[in-house]
């Protein structure tokens, strides 16, 4: 099974699919998913979904996106022989076409489910989240996405990673007023009013926090600065960029007063904020995967699309094949063992 994945996921990394290209590989799972008797297929745009329409008393979603990022010289694809095992090379092996592969082989091969199975391969993951596939299909078609339990396929070097921290960032302004830099004293520096918030961030200490069991490490970071006009003019503004990750114990409301409060007496703009999501592993189905899988449950670091499952009100989990820590880079792969265990995992939770 192991070598047929590895072919498999080499056939869709060679179909490039950078983020609003994913028209031929989103042709490629239709095709193959809509002769089968035993899934029904639906297509929104360059997102491709097939079910199963069994009556059984629950249902299991699980969903991959088939886009990636900009190529780094990294197609075609290549089989390596590694000594810590045979890897998959090149770009979207790790982030995530391991984890289509494995979806699409096991869409097609059961066809008898425990309980009836919806498959999503959405576009546009990777891009801003205004044009996300998945957040699409849940405005045009609610209905396919409702489901019981649902499982995202991003690599976790094949460990469960349960629910997902939030993000918030905001600018933080200053305003100052200008003057030549030889008469400063006429003058208002703002960027030296940044001081005292810079002080704050470089004075936090990360808060670990345990949630349904998992402990979630939060970060708050300066990621952006801006100012100044020219070199011999007091800065009349400033612009501080800060990101928060926040663990599932809090709203994205939540997180915002919590960054006022750091940061009081500052203008602030919020320029992008996606919920955290609760690791949901007290519901019955999450403790049978977890169980399939045969491994700890891990916090979720980062945000993922889990987010918006459990918006909807389905518990959601990460896991997939491939190390997280190679998404996006230009030496980007997937261990072919990663791609076996998901796919026995799923076997054994699915059928």
């Amino acid at each position: 099974m192991a070598s047929e994945l590895a072919a498999l996921l080499q056939e869709i990394m060679d179909i490039e699919s950078v983020s609003g290209n994913e028209r031929e590989l989103a042709d490629l799972v239709e095709a193959r998913l809509s002769g089968l008797d035993h899934l029904e297929v639906f297509r929104d745009g360059d997102c491709v979904v097939a079910r199963t329409g069994l009556g059984l008393g629950e249902r299991v979603v699980i969903a991959g996106h088939l886009d990636t990022v900009a190529l780094l010289d990294n197609l075609p694809s290549r089989y390596e022989e590694r000594p810590e095992g045979d890897v998959v090379w090149g770009r979207g092996a790790c982030d995530m076409k391991g984890g289509v592969a494995v979806m699409l082989r096991l869409a097609e091969e059961i066809t008898e489910p425990s309980r009836d199975l919806t498959w999503i391969f959405y576009d546009h993951e990777e891009v801003d989240a205004a044009r996300n596939g998945l957040g699409r299909l849940s405005r045009n078609r609610p209905d396919l996405i409702e489901a019981d339990f649902a499982i995202l396929m991003e690599p976790t070097s094949a460990q469960i990673e349960g629910g997902c921290q939030g993000t918030i960032r905001v600018e933080l302004v200053t305003t100052g007023t200008a003057a030549h830099s030889a008469r400063a004293w006429m003058g208002v520096n703002a960027i030296h009013a940044l001081a005292p918030a810079l002080d704050t961030l470089a004075a936090y200490v990360s808060e670990e926090i345990e949630v349904e069991g998992l402990v979630y490490r939060e970060g708050l970071n300066a990621v952006g600065v801006s100012g100044g006009v020219a070199t011999n003019m007091i800065p009349p503004s400033a612009v501080l960029s800060i990101n928060y990750r926040y663990a599932p114990d809090k709203s994205a409301d939540e997180a915002l007063a919590r960054i006022e409060a750091w940061f009081p007496g500052y203008e602030l703009h919020v320029t992008d904020s996606s919920p955290a999501a609760r690791p949901g592993l007290d519901r019955q189905l999450a403790r049978e995967f977890v169980t399939a899988v045969g491994a700890e449950a891990h916090p979720k670091y980062g945000w993922t699309d889990v987010a918006r499952f459990s918006e909807l009100g389905v518990p959601a989990v990460n896991y997939g094949p491939g190390d997280p820590s190679y998404a996006h880079r230009a030496d980007e792969f997937c261990p072919v063992a990663d791609l076996d265990t998901c796919a026995a995992a799923l076997r054994r939770f699915l059928s």
